[in-house]
């Protein structure tokens, strides 16, 4: 993985009556690909938009001033219905859309892709030319406004029948909508009557007869009484034929006779066909959207204009929408209380729009606004507060649900095969290959070696065309990088990886052996049974006792074949764990930040383009493999004609959780251990985890940047089990506030603690009191050093340990307490009765609160150790203080020396350690000072003993602590 809503395309319901049919049951066509307006406003005033490069909007009337026609009063009333009826049916959005904020309604900004006017004769150009290639607009031929589609053309004939094509994902739907919602607004003041029409509803109704008239009364009750004015609207009337490929159509007289009467009952297919002819309301205006390869089916001669929807070939359109969706607020705070601010929006947006500046790639995958959203989605998931049960998997499976979903691949092919089957068969076979090769760049002999494989009848032929011309283009884009030109990579390479996992889970990666070994097993099982039961009644009249038990073997092959299944299961499943687990992987950045620093670029300088490439990672694959088994996103798959078995998902998942129980003990580095715990996340089944995670007893995620998203993830994977975490590090981790209430589950299970190096302050610590009250809390030990509490968050954790009882080892070094903290901790360590060990050393605290705090745990009955090193404490408090610490038998020893007296201390390497491990982040000055007055005082101990034992030790330790002062910059010697 080298870098890094539409809304799906369902069919409108036989009527906009229905108006309040809950958007996520049946979305209406035209909200798929809904990046520009979002929400679910009635029709109001009029909303202010922000275009780019052309608008829909004119210098019309507003929607209260409808010309000559209809200003009867009724008439009136129901255009207004109808605008009313038509604005809150396009303004419903889906599931996937609502996640982006409140902001994205009627009202929220968008951008306009480009329309570039075409010419017939570049319809007509070969197939090679148009595979993957986007040609730029041809200089005598401007891109087109929306408002300029029906503008006179070159020679001043007027516009009258507008073709807009595009392939998947280049808004054709977006451009229709917003069309719908301008003229519902007033801002088309052209056209008085729009009437839009979906064509995949018009083919469910098949060849069953009705009049124009009926199919608009339907559809559009409030126009029954207008009905008889429609024909004298003129070129004012706009038809809007969406979906053209759904329709199957014959222009020849043969086939479809003329019609003129828009209430005479006929086929849905000949009406279309006989308003594009001009025979029917020869003066109304018709705008067409259809997919490249169904252009063909409407004769030229009844097309004024053509014009390809060219998405976003201008990266400034691609900056505005980022800047316009990323922007928005958010729906409010997420688990914890998490919250994007404006200022990390604004970052996301700056860090986002330089790599489209540096990175052409990703420029090249947003081409296609389909993807825009699709790298907005999963920043989005990445960045701000996660919905229940979302996963990185379901993002992928609702943006092909949204711009495949009631796609056939061909409508005039009787197999109906969906567009998405197709694509999981052929784009999934080159992606599979590709992660099974380490490859992410392919050559024209790759793809076209899996486009064709298997290609043999016509009909798969004309099939594979359809595809190359409408979808391709969506999966495969040019390598645009230095040195890879001629090749082809996937446009996003995380899609690679979730197109290789759809690919294993839905079966279709079979050997030779599987493919004929299945249809001989069936073949035999069905014949076996019959073949033996004949043989047993010959077998009674003839000596051929032998046969029956010869073929009786023959029920035995679909048992084999069935074996020989499971054990590719099992290759599979080995394959997709050896993967997650792979050692030249263990030392790099989790998943979810490759995922990031690939859509956001990575700070700092860049790799030369002459040096080698480092080996691909494909840390993805076993993710969507997880993924793709749940429930949630299996149900989807089967809407887009990709179901995956029931008993086949759990087969896979026993074959998973098999080898993951073999492999899955070991002890991984925080990064993989991270993405161990990702795969979990993205399969949505605790048992499955509980089984599978049973015996993890340490986690360890020292240094993982632990963003909500991944806290949620450890959370959501680790915080429902039963058993008892012996420890939990989380040192360095970049966490807070928020990110310890929404791991407070994982807490409750863990006996050992660690936050240090967290940036955690007073805040914070209103979190951890909470947790040592819980009753359920089993922390033994609490490391939080290298953290600024202060003084204040002390005072709570005090509260917290005044009514705890399972705490004790408290680890308070270097948390800024000063002698106001000591002196808290002093008067109040009473309160708790089990603390054995804590540790305040490097606080800033003086010789009057330090002493305070010794003689407070001197008379503690179960305190043990204090350590107050590294504090400003004089030689006389010292001294004083290793005289209290062996005044009596029984109170707790105090550490603030290397040396005991002319011994050395036996916790000299745990203060060296804690130095060694924090030199990095400690005032170098300031321990150097420390490090230099523990040198003189070994020095002088030293010189003060003449034990040869002790002289030896000393000089060992004394050579410690030069080395860490040559390691500071100060004088060794």
């Amino acid at each position: 993985m080298r870098w890094g809503c539409h809304l799906p395309r369902a069919s409108w319901s036989p009527g906009l009556r229905r108006v309040l049919q809950p958007a996520d049951e049946r979305i209406p066509f035209l909200i798929h690909w809904s990046w520009p307006l979002k929400g679910e406003r009635p029709l109001g005033s009029p909303r202010a938009f922000i275009r780019h490069n052309g608008s829909s909007v004119g210098n019309g009337p507003s929607s209260g001033r409808h010309g000559q026609l209809f200003r009867g009063i009724a008439a009136s009333e129901a255009l207004q219905r109808h605008r009313h009826n038509l604005a809150e049916w396009f303004s419903r959005l889906p599931r996937e859309e609502r996640q982006f904020g409140p902001t994205f309604a009627l009202d929220t900004v968008h951008v306009d892709p480009v329309i570039r006017e075409s010419t017939p004769d570049e319809l007509l150009r070969p197939l090679a030319e148009l595979a993957l290639e986007h040609q730029p607009p041809s200089a005598g031929l401007p891109p087109l406004a929306l408002s300029q589609l029906f503008d006179p053309d070159a020679c001043g004939r007027r516009v009258q029948t507008v073709v807009l094509y595009g392939t998947v994902g280049t808004g054709k739907s977006t451009l229709v909508r917003k069309m719908v919602l301008d003229w519902c607004y007033g801002r088309l003041p052209a056209f008085e009557l729009l009437i839009p029409f979906s064509c995949e509803d018009l083919s469910s109704l098949g060849p069953a007869p009705a009049s124009l008239c009926q199919l608009v009364a339907q559809r559009y009750t409030p126009l029954k009484e207008i009905l008889p004015l429609m024909a004298a609207a003129g070129s004012r009337l706009l038809f809007v034929l969406h979906g053209l490929e759904h329709l199957n159509l014959n222009f020849s007289l043969a086939s479809t006779g003329l019609c003129s009467d828009p209430e005479k009952p006929e086929a849905p297919a000949a009406i279309i066909i006989n308003l594009l002819r001009k025979y029917m309301l020869p003066e109304a205006s018709i705008l067409v959207t259809t997919r490249p390869s169904a252009i063909g089916r409407i004769p030229s001669k009844y097309v004024g204009r053509y014009g390809e929807i060219c998405g976003f070939s201008d990266t400034n359109l691609q900056k505005l929408y980022f800047q316009l969706r990323l922007n928005q607020p958010d729906c409010g705070p997420g688990a914890g209380g998490v919250s994007v601010t404006p200022a990390q929006r604004d970052h996301l947006v700056q860090m986002l729009t330089r790599n489209l500046e540096g990175h052409h790639q990703i420029a090249a995958a947003c081409f296609l606004p389909s993807y825009c959203w699709l790298v907005c989605a999963t920043l989005h998931f990445l960045h701000a507060p996660t919905p229940a049960g979302q996963t990185l998997t379901s993002i992928y499976t609702s943006f092909l649900r949204l711009n495949f979903s009631g796609e056939m691949l061909d409508s005039t092919d009787p197999s109906k095969l969906s567009l998405m089957a197709y694509a999981a068969r052929t784009m999934g076979k080159l992606a599979y290959e590709g992660v099974s090769s380490r490859k992410t760049y392919f050559s024209e002999e790759d793809v076209r070696g899996c486009l064709e494989a298997g290609v043999q009848t016509e009909e798969e032929f004309q099939l594979l065309h359809v595809f190359r011309r409408d979808a391709l283009r969506f999966f495969l884009a040019p390598c645009v990088e230095p040195g890879n030109t001629g090749t082809f990579v996937f446009t996003v390479p995380a899609m690679q990886e979730y197109l290789a996992a759809l690919y294993i889970v839905l079966g279709l990666r079979k050997t030779t052996l599987q493919r004929v070994g299945k249809e001989v097993a069936e073949l035999v099982g069905r014949v076996g049974e019959d073949v033996s039961l004949v043989l047993g009644i010959v077998a009674k009249l003839l000596p051929l006792r032998a046969l029956p038990l010869l073929f009786n073997l023959l029920k035995v092959v679909p048992r084999v074949f069935g074996r020989v299944v499971g054990k590719s299961r099992e290759a599979v499943a080995q394959a997709m764990v050896l993967e997650m687990f792979r050692e030249e992987d263990y030392y790099n950045d989790d998943v979810l930040d490759q995922m990031g620093a690939s859509i956001l670029g990575v700070e700092g300088p860049r790799r030369h383009p002459d040096e080698p490439p480092d080996d691909e990672v494909f840390e993805l694959f076993p993710m969507f493999m997880g993924g793709l088994l749940s429930a949630h996103n299996r149900a989807v798959l089967a809407q887009l004609g990709c179901p995956i078995k029931t008993l086949d998902a759990l087969e896979n998942a026993q074959a998973i959780k098999k080898k993951l129980g073999k492999l899955g003990r070991q002890v991984l580095p925080p990064s993989e251990l991270l993405d161990h715990l990702f795969f979990h996340y993205e399969f949505q089944n605790q048992r499955f985890s509980a089984e599978v995670l049973g015996s993890l007893r340490q986690l360890n995620l020292a240094g993982v940047r632990m963003t909500p998203l991944k806290c949620t993830v450890v959370a959501t994977v680790l915080g429902s089990g039963r058993h008892a975490l012996d420890e939990v590090n989380l040192a360095s981790c970049q966490l807070d506030p928020a990110g310890l209430r929404t791991l407070m589950p994982v807490f409750l299970r863990a006996r050992k603690l660690g936050l240090q190096l967290n940036s955690l302050g007073p805040e914070a610590c209103r979190d951890l009191r909470d947790l040592l009250l819980h009753d359920q809390c089993q922390v033994t030990t609490l490391r939080l050093s290298n953290n600024p509490l202060m003084a204040a968050g002390v005072a709570l954790l005090l509260e917290g340990l005044a009514g705890n009882t399972s705490l004790k080892h408290l680890s308070l070094l270097h948390t800024g307490l000063g002698d106001e903290g000591l002196e808290l901790l002093a008067a109040q360590l009473d309160r708790n009765q089990q603390l054995q060990e804590l540790n305040v050393a490097y606080n800033g605290a003086g010789d009057t609160a330090a002493l305070a705090l010794a003689k407070a745990a001197w008379k503690h009955p179960s305190l043990e150790l204090l350590h107050l090193y590294f504090n400003e404490l004089s030689s006389e408090c010292r001294q004083a203080l290793r005289d209290l610490g062996s005044a009596a038998e029984g109170g707790a020893r105090v550490v603030v020396s290397l040396t005991e007296g002319t011994a050395v201390s036996e916790y000299w390497s745990v203060i060296l350690g804690e130095v060694q491990r924090n030199l990095n982040s400690w005032d170098r000055g300031r321990v150097r000072r420390h490090l230099e007055l523990l040198l003189r005082d070994l020095e002088d101990n030293r010189g003060a003993t003449l034990n040869p034992w002790r002289k030896a030790q000393l000089l060992r330790v004394e050579g410690e602590v030069r080395a860490l002062l040559e390691q500071l910059g100060g004088p060794g010697s």
